[in-house]
């Protein structure tokens, strides 16, 4: 979690862009007749082309008590096929310069693909036999079960981790969001290979996923070599899934003891989804508050002006469902209570008086002006398009988002502070030597 802090500190850094609609390159959007998406951008800058997909496969859909599946089907798709072994892939990829991942997150899963104009079939061919043809050989399955399991110890002597997971099982009460991505230590040694099939079987149809693909490539080399391919993915049936949001609506304190110097602590509540149409001017408020780096009221107040946080930062964490508003915060032992007060205190000033004038336009500004990182690699713009469509923010999202942005005024921030911000029902996740913060 720090290292997301730290980014959001170093965005500051960033002026002066220009005009976000002159990085937007042309876009086609089609639905092909097995239903998939397919989002196409030609960009004949680099002789790359790169691939995104995504699967609505995310950590949500676990079953109870196979907690962490979603990611260990996500993970086997790079494990085999019924033509290539796992190192048969990585010599193929090697030998090609290619990159190929599978990941999944809370909402969806994705697969990505970056390969060189001259070895665009060979690496595509290789991508969609993996999509579709993986066999999770039992070995391999069982050798990433242990890797996961690796690495969920590992979080476990990682105070921020350990925050951030007593803080999500807390405020989502049990619903799909509380659990992590990757499982957990109880439910991943329990997953076995007909699990990952299963869940493989049940969500991975092209009826449930989206295709982005940016980069060097004419409308006939789609037309003759890639949609074949794409349209020869067989639809199914998937199953219906219902999202149960569930939060705790109470204040409640986590008090973790560890032996550490700095004090790593979460403070939050729930926050909204991508759709929600307040969804801009709150992002104008929390940068005002604590996602504006080296601006923000969080960092003048606990760090400027009192020193006592090497990192602080507040940010809204929405999904396809609601999510979470958080305030992260490491400061000495010593300076927990401190620093937990003077939170709590900047949350109380934007609910009760309007921002300034000055606030306002500087966080509009660096928010519009911004806005083209996001579109400045092959990746991200694929990243991009793909969230777009898969948010359902509609094609002319890059003209609307100055639009949106620009309409927050001063009244618009106080309101949503008001509704969104509530102080007094806060979870507070303290990991900390409980002893030396005077919190026992």
């Amino acid at each position: 979690m720090i290292r997301r802090t730290l980014f959001i500190l170093a965005l500051i850094c960033v002026t002066g862009f220009a005009d976000p609609l002159l990085a937007m390159p042309p876009l086609q959007r089609t639905v092909l007749p097995n239903q998939l998406v397919l989002l196409v951008s030609e960009d004949h800058s680099l002789p790359f082309v790169t691939f995104q997909l995504l699967v609505n496969a995310g950590s949500w859909r676990d079953p109870g008590g196979e907690e962490g599946l979603a990611h260990l089907t996500a993970r086997g798709l790079l494990l085999g096929t019924s033509r290539h072994t796992v190192n048969e892939i990585n010599e193929e990829l090697d030998f090609m310069g290619a990159s190929l991942r599978a990941s999944a997150g809370r909402d969806y899963a994705e697969m990505s693909l970056r390969v060189l104009k001259k070895d665009l079939d060979r690496g595509f061919a290789l991508f969609v036999e993996t999509l579709t043809r993986p066999t999770f050989p039992d070995e391999e399955i069982r050798r990433e079960v242990e890797k996961t399991m690796a690495i969920i110890q590992s979080a476990e002597g990682q105070p921020e981790d350990v925050a951030q997971k007593e803080f999500q099982k807390v405020l989502f009460q049990g619903s799909a969001y509380a659990h992590p991505v990757n499982g957990t230590k109880e439910s991943v040694p329990r997953l076995r290979r007909e699990a990952v099939n299963r869940f493989y079987q049940s969500y991975y149809h092209p009826n449930n996923a989206i295709l982005t693909i940016v980069g060097d490539i004419s409308a006939n080399e789609l037309k003759t070599k890639l949609l074949p391919r794409l349209e020869a993915w067989p639809t199914g049936n998937v199953p219906g899934a219902k999202f149960e949001v569930k939060f705790e609506n109470e204040q409640k304190t986590i008090k973790i003891d560890r032996t550490i110097t700095q004090a790593n602590i979460i403070l939050g509540q729930r926050g909204v989804e991508r759709a929600n149409p307040d969804y801009y001017t709150l992002t104008v408020m929390n940068y005002i508050l604590g996602g504006g780096g080296f601006g923000s009221r969080l960092v003048e107040e606990i760090r400027n002006k009192r020193g006592l946080a090497y990192a602080v930062a507040s940010f809204f964490d929405p999904g396809r469902y609601p999510g979470s508003f958080e305030i992260l915060l490491q400061t000495k032992n010593a300076s927990a209570r401190e620093a937990i007060s003077l939170a709590l205190q900047q949350m109380e000033r934007i609910r009760k008086e309007p921002v300034s004038e000055k606030e306002l336009e500087s966080a509009k500004k660096y928010l519009i002006g911004s806005f083209p990182m996001r579109l400045n690699t092959q990746a991200k713009l694929a990243n991009f398009l793909s969230q777009v469509e898969y948010y359902g923010l509609g094609l002319d999202y890059p003209e609307k988002y100055p639009t949106l942005i620009q309409s927050a005024t001063r009244e618009e921030v106080l309101r949503v502070a008001q509704k969104y911000l509530h102080p007094e029902k806060y979870i507070l996740v303290v990991v900390a030597n409980l002893k030396e913060a005077g919190m026992e």
